[in-house]
């Protein structure tokens, strides 16, 4: 199977050298920017789960120069869907399918409907990592996850093959047949922990000393359970205790990516995060107070001055 990395960022730069650990054939998409620090600084994964590096990773700046890829790991940020779509659409003419792993729900739809519905897997990651300044991953809790799944039926024979070299690679890896509904429960987790870390300005372990800021992040995920049946998909109680559990489990200094962004001022996903699901809520005429809140305390950091 032959797997490109749309994007080397945290997420894709991490997958993708576990995957070329394992003898996989991967490749990464790139603009010439980041190429030209790849080429300087090679590709490196410092993680509590084993460090790699690999000094001359296959690069592609141009879909043309690609051999016809089999799966393209889509994690870029989701305010750069937009942009990846009609490269997207050279791959998938190549017969690729796309797995994305973007934090949210709407690009799913996003996806299908410009690409094809027989083109779109499901997926999500569970992962805390960040790049440095050099462009080199640093991966600092034991969570490294990739969760995926068919949701169209002439997607099971390529999902079986991915899983296969998942088995070998060194991150957890599940194949399900309900990717739908895990999408909606990582959407769930990520809309409260990105939410209340940004907002406040706190990480995990804070939140976690405080009783009354600990359930926001609760009522936010109840929002979000909510807003899920609604839409066909029923998530629990007992969903939302799992999470709370892991949400305790996390390193006391561990924080959401875009509360990172924050900090380092870059752009913030805001918009595909807290604002999607107030979109989707509008839609089926839901209120989201909690959400709704947090959205419009980050929104004057989306874009900031570095």
């Amino acid at each position: 199977m032959k797997v490109l990395i749309f994007g080397a960022g945290a997420l894709g730069t991490y997958f993708g050298l576990r995957w070329a650990d394992s003898g996989t054939d991967v490749s990464f998409y790139v603009r010439e920017g980041r190429k030209k620090q790849i080429e300087r600084e090679g590709l490196q994964v410092t993680s509590v789960k084993g460090d790699t590096k690999v000094s001359s990773p296959t690069l592609v700046t141009n879909p043309s120069e690609a051999t016809s890829p089999d799966v393209v790991l889509l994690g870029v940020k989701g305010y750069h869907l937009e942009d990846t779509i009609p490269v997207l659409k050279e791959f998938v003419a190549k017969g690729a399918k796309v797995l994305p792993i973007l934090n949210g729900i709407e690009h799913i739809t996003i996806l299908q409907e410009t690409l094809g519905k027989e083109a779109v897997l499901g997926g999500l990651s569970y992962i805390i990592a960040t790049l440095d300044d050099r462009g080199h991953v640093h991966h600092t809790s034991d969570l490294h996850e990739l969760i995926f799944g068919p949701l169209h039926p002439s997607q099971k024979e390529v999902c079986d093959s991915l899983n296969e070299i998942n088995e070998r690679a060194n991150f957890n890896s599940q194949l399900t047949s309900n990717i739908e509904e895990e999408m909606w429960k990582k959407y769930m987790f990520i809309s409260a922990m990105s939410g209340v870390t940004t907002a406040g300005d706190l990480h995990t372990g804070t939140i976690r000393d405080v009783p009354e800021t600990l359930k926001l992040v609760e009522n936010v995920m109840t929002e979000i359970k909510a807003l899920a049946s609604l839409y066909d998909v029923h998530i629990n109680q007992a969903d939302i205790d799992r999470r709370m559990e892991s949400f305790h489990s996390l390193p006391y200094e561990a924080t959401s990516s875009m509360h990172q962004d924050k900090r380092k001022k870059n752009k913030l996903e805001v918009e595909h995060l807290q604002g999607g699901a107030l979109r989707l809520a509008k839609q089926v005429q839901l209120n989201l107070p909690y959400t709704e809140t947090l959205y419009r305390l980050i929104k004057p950091y989306e874009t900031q001055n570095s």
